[in-house]
């Protein structure tokens, strides 16, 4: 399950940054999508990233309270 919890947390790393870039790059008038930019010419697999950090962020909210030894204190 260990194996699970970094990969869960590498993706909501990934989809908080892509957040974050995309909220700057509206800011400054750029496409800053750093997944549309990396996947774009291959839409299927772009929306299979955003299913698998979305999947994370919800396995997250699920699991992670139970899980963390930081957040059972």
């Amino acid at each position: 399950m260990k194996a699970v919890h970094v990969i869960g947390w590498i993706l909501l790393v990934i989809g908080g940054l892509n957040w974050g870039l995309i909220g700057l790059g509206g800011f400054a008038g750029a496409n800053w999508n750093v997944v549309n930019i990396l996947l774009g010419a291959w839409p299927q697999v772009e929306w299979i990233v955003y299913i698998l950090v979305g999947l994370a962020a919800l396995g997250s909210l699920i699991k992670h309270p139970k899980e963390c030894s930081v957040c059972r204190m």
